[in-house]
């Protein structure tokens, strides 16, 4: 019997190894695996290559795995986002790597990489410090940039139904890289509001099948970083 239902965030974490290229979902808060990161910081693993869309806000998530030195680079768009302090500090002390991507390519490096696509052109970046060190080619009247696949061993994402064969659905825009990125790593890990039991979600309704899933935990009331970041400065 197919059940990827895990008991526990530590369970979950037993794959991830030091060194491993880690997609996280997310689109500042929305949709980020809080209580998966804050478990990752837990399980130990160090030398980390994180992609996500910025580095991180406040001190809990991503910014809390930063702040515990787990990670080596950061793959991202937008490295300096409100309140990335803790981003911020590191890279100007020289403490961690960082490779920036407009958006919409990284969206479509992870996309490719999750459906057999090798490297492809594209306009974004063309006559910028981006694009230093990478193939120009022109096609038409118009300078294209070659960008590569970019494959993870382990994606940390977040659900908001999940069932034991693994199949997801996701709260209006918080969806937003987790599909994409569930196709593009070799193991999966989702954290969940509810776990459903099978039948319970309308094939219909399926963001992300099973097949693109290896792990899936119940996170019944997930932290809110928004919340927390007001908190902070309440007198």
């Amino acid at each position: 019997m197919i059940d990827k239902r895990v008991d526990s965030l530590a369970a979950a974490m037993r794959p991830i190894r030091d060194g491993h290229t880690i997609h996280v979902s997310g689109f500042g808060e929305s949709g980020c695996p809080t209580e998966l990161l804050h478990a990752l910081i837990e399980h130990g693993a160090r030398g980390l290559t994180i992609v996500y869309n910025n580095a991180g806000n406040g001190h809990l998530g991503l910014a809390a795995l930063l702040e515990a030195g787990r990670v080596r680079k950061m793959i991202c768009s937008y490295p300096r986002s409100s309140h990335s302090v803790v981003f911020d500090r590191l890279y100007r002390a020289g403490a961690i790597e960082l490779e920036v991507v407009p958006q919409g390519t990284l969206a479509e490096r992870i996309r490719a990489a999750g459906a057999g696509i090798g490297p492809f052109y594209c306009r974004t970046s063309v006559g910028t410090p981006l694009a230093d060190g990478k193939e120009c080619r022109r096609f038409g009247d118009h300078d294209y940039v070659l960008e590569h696949p970019l494959r993870a061993d382990v994606a940390l994402i977040k659900a908001e139904t999940a069932d034991r064969w693994g199949n997801l659905t996701f709260r209006k825009a918080a969806r937003n890289f987790a599909p994409i990125m569930a196709m593009a790593a070799d193991h999966t890990i989702a954290q969940a509001r509810r776990l459903v039991e099978l039948g319970a979600i309308d094939p219909e309704q399926v963001v992300t099948p099973g097949a693109f899933v290896d792990a899936v935990v119940r996170v019944a009331n997930p932290i809110s970083e928004y919340e927390a970041l007001l908190a902070a400065k309440r007198p």
